[in-house]
């Protein structure tokens, strides 16, 4: 069984058996991190961009944890210098582990590290876990490639963004949907800031007529991808 767990913001926790992989941990200082966020022990972690509310705490947990941090290269060589264990990789790259495998994708963005120094490039990640197959946008606008990674493989869950202001909205991430050709849509950083606020309805309204299924999920909860 692969289960999702949402975290808040753009935080995940994907579980297959022993594996677990968390996504872009902004925990400390996230004000929708659930209290289970704090007993979480990955065995990998994926960080799409430098943006602290996205590799917020992959290097503490990669320390106490022990585990690797995937990361476009250079975005991976900061993290390693403020202590992380890291993969070295790059958008295109794909990579093998035990619970399946992880692809880097583009997304269209911007990386830094104290939001002011400029890092690397962002990325998304296709990941494959224990056969099903799943998509974390990271921070990104619309844009048409988004068809190339609906090619890639048949996507049972796609997370996006939804929330505006800094990535693409609603109505975007409907269409983003299309071009991917997922089945299931899982809102994300939307609600955490005045910035990014966006009521629940209006993201069922917004989905209402589309051609997928529509989970929006509370931090803490689960769902099991099937």
């Amino acid at each position: 069984m692969t289960e999702l767990e949402y975290l808040g913001h753009s935080a995940f926790v994907l579980r297959h058996e022993k594996e677990v992989v968390l996504i872009d941990p902004f925990l400390d200082g996230n004000p929708s991190a659930p209290p289970s966020a704090k007993d979480i022990r990955p065995t990998l972690i994926l960080v799409t961009h430098g943006h602290s509310d996205h590799s917020g705490d992959a290097a503490e947990i990669s320390q106490r944890c022990g585990c690797l941090v995937l990361a476009t290269f250079e975005v991976g060589n900061r993290l390693e210098e403020m202590g992380a264990s890291i993969i070295s990789g790059h958008i295109g790259g794909e990579f093998l582990f035990p619970f399946g495998k992880v692809k880097l994708f583009p997304a269209v963005h911007s990386s830094s590290f104290d939001d002011v120094h400029n890092v690397g490039v962002p990325c998304s990640f296709l990941i494959e876990m224990g056969g099903r197959i799943l998509f974390h946008a990271g921070d990104t606008a619309l844009f048409g490639d988004m068809a190339l990674i609906g090619e890639e493989a048949v996507i049972d869950v796609a997370m996006l963004p939804v929330g505006g202001t800094y990535t693409m909205g609603l109505k975007d991430a409907v269409r983003a949907m299309r071009l991917l050709g997922a089945k299931r849509l899982v809102p994300m950083h939307y609600g955490t800031f005045e910035a990014i606020a966006l009521d629940v309805e209006e993201i069922r309204k917004g989905c209402a007529n589309a051609p997928f299924h529509l989970s929006v999920m509370r931090p803490g909860e689960r769902l099991e991808v099937r």
